[in-house]
């Protein structure tokens, strides 16, 4: 080996790893514009296509890497790709987007689409109970995500419909003629491809990362790989954000939740010989963690149906000291007891007065 040079291994691996990774970036731009534009054509509103065609769209790297994690035996990648990446969705995503500027919720993502995302959450915790998410339950969650899609995409028409009369697609406008399509639903097929080939390299790069760095493969997916499979939420939230779409910001982050727990846990336990198996680890810490983030978005958005800067940098926040606990768990560290023992004793309890204090003036003045 030549001196200063990296062994033959590691730069396979980086080559991989960032190979696979730019592959799912590229992939995922390449189906949110397509799919968006053939969402568009069919006449539905921005939050509809924030919840479902960008979502879903955002979150294809998930399913690419998780189902082809699962059909390799890497269970526990599946999983912690699932459960991190719905976290980092709430509490980083989200958060930053409302740091750049405040966020407006619609009431129909208070009254149904966080409802909704609580109650599957809490639905998967109980089906990881038993210690594996089997394929029998697997399909249950895919066919609920394809009862949810219908839903949103009729109750999505009708707001459309109700719409004052737009150009060919744009929110209103009646449906584009089938060729104007064709463009679009190739870009489609072209972004899934790239998103397939991207998990393939992503996935057996970051197995090997585990490896090399001695940590174990579900710390690997609730930090690296889902935050890498996560960017394209990142770049999507904070750019609608940025121009005013604020609807498809927080429309993408519900959205890709709830498509990464029914389409993404359902179709991995769908295609896992043994379905997946829920690590003791994951469902005592990892999974209730996803739920808690799910949860606070209720009291968060119902505070005048907005997000506020101090409430992202408060998400944004609990997100660093997420990941600062994975990794002091991970190298065993003597900090790990202390660091804690603060979050627990201090910051928590602060923060649910604060919020609660919050709801509270929000009620008074709804009140008044």
């Amino acid at each position: 080996m030549t001196r200063g040079r990296l062994p033959l291994q590691w730069r396979a691996m980086i080559l991989g790893f960032l190979g696979g990774l730019l592959l799912l970036i590229v992939g995922a731009e390449v189906l949110i514009r397509g799919a968006s534009r053939l969402a568009a054509s069919f006449g539905v509103t921005p939050l509809v296509i924030g919840l479902t065609v960008v979502a879903f769209g955002t979150s294809a790297p998930e399913m690419a890497v998780s189902v082809q994690a699962a059909w390799e035996g890497k269970a526990d990648l599946a999983l912690g790709n699932v459960a991190g990446s719905n976290i980092l969705n709430v509490l980083f995503i989200l958060g930053l987007s409302a740091c750049v500027a405040p966020l407006v919720v619609a009431r129909q993502v208070i009254r149904q689409e966080v409802p909704v995302m609580i109650g599957v959450s809490l639905l998967s915790v109980y089906l990881a109970l038993d210690g594996a998410v089997g394929r029998a339950e697997g399909l249950v969650l895919v066919a609920l995500l394809a009862l949810y899609t219908t839903v949103q995409v009729v109750q999505g028409r009708r707001a459309g419909n109700g719409a004052p009369a737009a150009a060919p697609g744009k929110e209103g406008a009646p449906p584009a003629p089938p060729p104007a399509r064709l463009l679009p639903g190739l870009a489609v097929v072209a972004g899934l491809a790239l998103l397939v080939l991207g998990s393939r390299l992503f996935v057996g790069a970051a197995t090997d990362l585990a490896r090399l760095l001695g940590l174990s493969e579900l710390v690997i997916g609730l930090t690296i790989v889902a935050a890498g499979t996560s960017l394209p939420e990142v770049a999507t939230s904070v750019l609608a954000t940025v121009r005013g779409e604020r609807d498809i910001a927080v429309g993408n982050v519900v959205g890709s939740n709830l498509f990464n727990l029914l389409g993404v846990l359902g179709a991995s336990a769908a295609v896992a010989p043994q379905g997946v198996p829920v690590a003791p680890g994951a469902l005592a810490f990892d999974v209730p963690v996803m739920v808690a983030a799910a949860v606070a978005c209720l009291p968060i958005f119902f505070t005048g149906h907005r997000i506020a800067r101090w409430e992202g940098f408060l998400f944004v926040g609990y997100y660093g000291a997420y990941v600062t606990y994975l990794v002091l768990d991970a190298a065993r560290h003597d900090a790990l007891h202390d660091f804690t023992w603060i979050m627990v004793a201090y910051v928590m309890p602060l923060t649910v007065v604060t919020v609660g204090v919050t709801v509270l003036r929000a009620l008074r003045e709804r009140r008044a």
